[in-house]
């Protein structure tokens, strides 16, 4: 989830966090009142302001990805097998027409 962006400007976040700040997002949406004070209180060790900015830039890198602004990462096959990345991107059930 870490782009250039997210991982130059940010506090380091461990996987508890996001994944308690994922469930903290989809519990108190955007018409919750104190929204940011409750996210902080569901992750733990963040302020209002550190969970405000780090939604605020996991936007910011959402609407890079959408835009084409970052490059989708190219994924190899093990073993070199015929079909490309797509076979092993879709689990091996590609194919080509």
């Amino acid at each position: 989830m870490a782009s250039m962006s997210m991982s130059s400007s940010r506090p380091q976040w461990t996987k508890k966090q996001d994944k308690l700040f994922e469930q903290a997002l989809a519990v108190y949406d955007k018409d919750t009142p104190d929204r940011w004070h409750n996210i902080a209180r569901a992750v733990g060790g963040k302020s209002a302001e550190e969970v405000r900015r780090y939604y605020e830039l996991l936007v910011e890198d959402v609407q890079r990805i959408e835009s084409g602004k970052v490059p989708f990462p190219a994924y190899r096959c093990p073993g070199g097998a015929p079909g490309g990345n797509m076979t092993a991107a879709m689990g091996g059930y590609y194919r080509p027409t």
